[in-house]
């Protein structure tokens, strides 16, 4: 299990490219170093564009809600460096793997997650996490490679994030529970702050 706080990746549904970079700055001092932009937002390969030349090197930035080949190629062109699905599109993720960036898809039963390894994925979404569940990840991780990440995503936050941690989740998706259109940056900052902390405590 990883003991780094990279493992907790920003979901900014509805952030606007004016939020992005004092958002993006936010997050990174905070220690995230995985953000994630879905393409539901407004404006969001601009969002990404922005926070990928803002941020530095050693933080992903990428889009989330991707689910078509095009989604792909137009996320490479504003720089991304993950690509995140609700599903597992196997079309998706090999063309995620062939541009080099790292693919994220969602997945709620063994058949998707072992359809998605094999199309290239070594990071799994589980989405939504409470169908799954902690104890459903676990027999998971008894049987899908080593080297395969896996973050569950939805209802996500400081008080059950030690527990899926201690299941042996690489990471989370975190959303609602830590950014909302019109939240402010100190607000953004203080729950960024309490969510790695979280995380830190759970994996020391």
């Amino acid at each position: 299990m990883s003991t780094s706080p990279t493992g907790l990746i920003a979901i900014l549904r509805g952030i606007t490219p004016e939020e992005s970079e004092p958002i993006g700055e936010a997050l990174y001092g905070a220690g995230f170093r995985s953000i994630e932009v879905p393409l539901n937002s407004p404006e969001p390969f601009d969002s990404i564009r922005r926070m990928r030349n803002f941020l530095p090197a050693d933080c992903a930035v990428g889009a989330g809600t991707v689910l078509t080949l095009d989604d792909v190629v137009r996320s490479q062109q504003a720089g991304s460096d993950i690509i995140v699905s609700p599903n597992a599109n196997t079309d998706v993720i090999r063309a995620t793997v062939a541009a080099g960036m790292r693919s994220y898809p969602g997945v709620a039963t063994a058949t998707e997650a072992f359809s998605a390894i094999e199309a290239g994925a070594t990071s799994l979404k589980i989405f939504p996490s409470d169908v799954v569940g902690v104890a459903g990840m676990k027999a998971w991780l008894a049987v899908i490679p080593a080297n395969v990440e896996i973050l569950p995503v939805g209802g996500i936050d400081s008080a059950n994030l030690g527990t899926w941690a201690s299941a042996g989740a690489s990471g989370a998706g975190i959303g609602s529970t830590l950014y909302k259109p019109g939240r402010s940056v100190k607000d953004v900052t203080e729950r960024a702050k309490e969510l790695i902390a979280a995380w830190q405590v759970a994996t020391s």
